[in-house]
């Protein structure tokens, strides 16, 4: 076939998919950009050496068929995308031909130079209230991972990542799973194509280990769905892809044997075919629980493994019903049962929904990253990462979406930023919880705030979510700069025997004068000593210490050592952990303390409490 018939032959494949509501104005405008994008592209090629004009229209068939598009202007800038950047033409030229709508889209979608954070900033901020943009983007993404094969390696390497990073996760935030699906794979598939390759040899062998079973399983659950419900249930098997097991297997640090559930048994139904075949009236939710009822009736269920994403969609708009059942030939499987809407929902979220629903998500996100562009990137994966738990408050039965792995400070910044800076405690579940602790599908939550309750460095381990990380690192860095670093192996403190080493930026660590480190240094390096006469006690920094007390245990022993430390010196305790071994007790403590005299006092109390022989400071580990 030569290039000519083979244009002709994409040309005609989009005009035959044009929506039949097309007028005919609205079809003039797509023949015209096409007529416009052969002549501007007529003397390029791909690197396959295809014609370059075969991407336009493949990107424009992506628009229609894919992303499921009934919009003239986004067909025809899906043929134009490239003009404006590969060829003489301007947004000027777009504008006066086409007009503004498709000018707008052929700009936003243009890259602004070479930089990738730069052109990831431009796709964002191009949106503007539109999610056209993103499908136009998202659909020329599709198709160049669809002809990634053609490039050198180094150009496929970095075409992938950016695809990974970036754009698949930007299709699962939009509720697209089919397309972000093919981007992940397409992407693992250039960027570990060894691993890829084994995994998909793994996979087919599964599936014809496991195929005849599985299916005389999946039959005979059918039927017994079909005496209750009619025929018109939808079942099939759908094996998971390539990058699926490949990130469990990552999670759960094991090979693939060991990943659970490589396939699932599906069932799909429209409730209306449903009521046609049996005369049942029910509803969506009902339709599903009913064929969930009838299967757990039958076979046994693994405990606790119902999920109902029809209560709790995810983030995406996920929804159906998930369970286990033991099936008979003693292996357990998964079962996927929903709506074919719902299944269209998931497909195609952001498209077949309310878009100002969806526009209301992303903008949230959008505004969030524009606030701080240095933190562009991570941002990215932090707040597109298409995995999420939804988790909600006792006074509300409104949902807060949170990222996979969140914690309950990343739930206290989710409701406010000073509920997050005062965070102190929660309640999970109504039991009393670190703010650290994780999460999971459906937890109730409640924070307790204590105006003496700070961000501290480590809450930044403790959170996963854009905004608490964003959040918790504004408040830090507007902390006053500490001037000294103290060292970690003799923790000095404020009121103690010090000395100072100032390294060649002019930064001064401060030792104990008896800390072997600060005697070695002394010995290499004796012209960096500087004396320090500022580090004094400040009312708000306090300074962590561990003491290990000996004595003769007592009734009450215990008690007047902490009345000691809390009591008479209001300090708080961190850590208490005691022994007893014939009569002779061991407590070691740790707190926190302003100055070494505030430290001094504290120990002399202590020895004076009758039955204590020895009261000494020991290293925090």
């Amino acid at each position: 076939m030569t290039y000519d018939n083979l244009i002709k032959q994409e040309h005609q494949r989009l005009i035959d998919a044009l929506p039949a509501s097309f007028n005919a104005s609205q079809r003039a405008l797509v023949e015209d950009a096409f007529s416009l994008a052969a002549q501007a592209h007529s003397k390029q090629t791909r690197k396959s050496g295809l014609p370059y004009i075969l991407h336009p229209l493949a990107v424009a068939l992506i628009v229609v068929k894919d992303m499921r598009q009934h919009d003239a202007a986004v067909v025809a800038a899906a043929l134009l995308h490239d003009v404006v950047e590969d060829t003489e033409y301007t947004i000027e030229d777009i504008a006066g031909r086409f007009g503004k709508d498709v000018a707008f889209l052929v700009g936003a979608v243009t890259k602004p130079n070479k930089e990738q954070v730069d052109n990831f900033q431009h796709i964002l901020g191009s949106v503007k209230g539109d999610i056209r943009v993103l499908i136009l983007k998202l659909s020329d993404r599709l198709h160049n991972m669809r002809t990634l094969e053609s490039m050198r390696p180094q150009k496929q390497w970095k075409i992938a990542s950016e695809t990974q990073f970036f754009f698949a996760p930007l299709a699962g935030r939009l509720g697209l799973y089919k397309v972000k699906s093919e981007l992940e794979n397409l992407a693992f598939r250039f960027l570990n194509p060894k691993e890829f390759a084994t995994i998909e040899k793994e996979l087919e062998e599964d599936k014809e280990r496991t195929r005849e079973s599985l299916e005389k399983f999946m039959n005979e659950a059918m039927e017994k769905v079909a005496e209750v419900l009619g025929k018109s249930v939808f079942w099939d098997i759908r094996y998971r892809k390539p990058y699926s097991v490949w990130r469990e297997m990552n999670e759960l640090h094991c090979d693939f044997y060991h990943v659970p559930f490589k396939h699932y048994i599906r069932a799909a139904f429209n409730p209306a075919e449903v009521e046609k075949d049996t005369g049942l009236e029910l509803s969506e939710q009902d339709a599903v629980l009913k064929i969930y009822s009838i299967l757990s009736s039958n076979y046994r269920e693994q405990t606790g493994s119902f999920v109902n994403y029809m209560a709790q969609p995810k983030a995406n708009g996920y929804r159906s019903v998930h369970f286990k059942l033991l099936n008979p030939f003693g292996g357990i499987e998964e079962f996927h049962v929903g709506t074919y809407n719902m299944r269209e929902q998931s497909y195609f979220g952001c498209i077949i929904e309310n878009q100002e629903q969806w526009l209301v998500r992303f903008t949230k996100v959008l505004n969030e990253l524009a606030e701080d562009p240095e933190s562009l990137m991570p941002g990215i994966r932090d707040s597109f990462y298409n995995e999420d738990v939804v988790v909600y408050t006792p006074k509300s039965t409104k949902p807060i979406t949170l990222p996979k792995g969140a914690t309950a400070l990343d739930f206290a910044y989710g409701i406010g930023t000073e509920i997050g800076n005062h965070a102190k405690y929660a309640r999970i579940n109504g039991r009393l919880s670190s703010i650290k602790t994780v999460l999971k599908r459906g937890d109730c939550v409640e924070i307790g705030t204590d105006e003496t309750s700070h961000p501290k460095p480590d809450w930044m381990q403790s959170v996963v979510s854009y905004n608490a990380k964003k959040s918790i690192r504004r408040y830090l860095s507007n902390l006053p700069a500490p001037k000294y670093t103290l060292c970690p192996l003799c923790h000095p403190l404020p009121g103690s025997e010090i000395i100072g080493f100032e390294d060649s930026t002019g930064h001064i660590t401060v030792h104990s004068r008896n800390c072997p480190d600060a005697i070695r240094i002394a010995s290499e390096m004796g012209n960096t000593i500087v004396a320090i006469d500022d580090f004094c006690a400040v009312p708000d920094i306090l300074y962590p210490v561990k003491i290990e007390i000996t004595g003769i245990d007592r009734y009450h022993l215990l008690r007047d050592i902490i009345d000691c430390i809390v009591e008479e010196h209001h300090l708080s305790m961190t850590s208490l952990y005691t022994t007893n071994q014939d009569d002779i007790a061991v407590c070691s403590i740790e707190f926190a303390v302003h100055s070494a005299t505030e430290l001094r006092d504290t120990l002399e109390g202590i020895s004076s409490i009758s039955g204590v022989e020895q009261v000494r400071q020991i290293n925090i580990v």
